[in-house]
């Protein structure tokens, strides 16, 4: 992992986004910086995806940004216009969707589908298009005369390396990987992902790394935030999150997988289920499943469970949104 940056690539604020009248997002904020990995964790549904997809301006209906701004080196997105964010997607940022390995065209070679990729954003022959997708492949450790094969005649894993070769192709600052190793075995996402942090070593590009797996978030990306039912509850660098987690809910999270090294420990879930999204609890939206909620406190769960916490930085470049923090 790399120091964080000090330049700040993206800039999220305030972040509001509704499907129709459910509030996914709810004030999100984030920042990533020059050739950084931040994590964003956490359950299926807590909005993770919907922030990516913000940050890409490509939400369908009835999605829609209703509050907050996403900046790019300091400029607004979401009053661009269609070509202006035609140029900017996959040129200043490219994504790398979730079960990616499944939209290559079936009845293509993966060479043609680089070529009209390539040739859908640049001026270039087919046959440049061609060579740049070889070296692209070879940038991700395949043979360059994969070019020719169709995706059934690769492996999940190498379909995935043609799809995170597509986002390279035209040399962006950041990459989003959504869920970049779903379906594929350990040793398969764990070679993906070091073949991923080599390059952005060489290439220098950031990473907006997503996915629910925290025991991988913690192993690459230099800062992780946690999401839990449309809001940021706690970020931090990997080190301190993994070491000194203050949140309940990033808590009960590292609790429940086991660690990679050191004595066996007895695993505990988070007990509960979240939130129904069109009818969030009122104040903590984690109350209702949070360890520490009691009312042997009045004062202290009165807060808890009607009103909001605010994201606070309580250490240097570590924010966390609790009461029990606050008290």
């Amino acid at each position: 992992m790399s120091a964080v940056a000090t330049k700040t690539l993206l800039e999220v604020r305030g972040l509001e986004v509704e499907y129709g009248r459910v509030r996914a997002v709810d004030g999100v904020d984030l920042t990533i910086g020059e050739g950084e990995i931040l994590g964003l964790a956490g359950e299926s549904g807590s909005g993770k995806s919907t922030v990516a997809n913000a940050v890409m301006q490509i939400l369908r209906p009835p999605a829609q940004i209703v509050g907050g701004t996403v900046s790019f080196r300091g400029e607004d997105l979401t009053g661009k216009s269609d070509e202006d964010l035609r140029r900017f997607r996959w040129r200043n940022v490219s994504m790398v969707f979730q079960s990616a390995m499944n939209a290559l065209n079936p009845v293509m070679r993966v060479g043609d589908q680089f070529v009209d990729m390539m040739r859908a954003h640049e001026d270039i022959s087919r046959h440049g298009a061609l060579l740049r997708a070889g070296e692209l492949l070879e940038l991700v450790g395949m043979d360059k005369r994969r070019v020719r094969a169709y995706p059934h005649e690769l492996s999940g894993g190498m379909r995935q390396r043609v799809i995170i070769a597509m986002a390279l192709a035209l040399s962006p600052e950041l990459i989003i990987l959504d869920e970049p190793t779903t379906a594929l075995d350990v040793v398969v996402q764990r070679e993906i992902l070091q073949e991923v942090e080599a390059l952005k070593h060489d290439l220098g590009f950031a990473v907006l790394f997503i996915t629910h797996d925290l025991s991988l978030l913690l192993e690459f990306a230099d800062r992780v935030a946690i999401m839990y039912a449309g809001e940021v509850v706690e970020s931090a660098s990997a080190s301190r999150i993994a070491g000194a987690p203050l949140h309940p809910y990033t808590q009960g999270l590292l609790q429940s997988f086991p660690p990679l090294t050191g004595p066996k420990v007895r695993l505990a879930g988070i007990p509960g289920s979240p939130p129904d999204p069109r009818e969030p609890p009122s104040g903590c939206r984690f109350h209702p499943r949070c360890p520490h909620c009691l009312p042997d406190n009045a004062d202290l769960y009165l807060r808890q469970t009607t009103q909001r916490p605010r994201l606070r930085e309580v250490a240097p470049d570590h924010f966390v949104a609790c009461h029990l923090v606050e008290a």
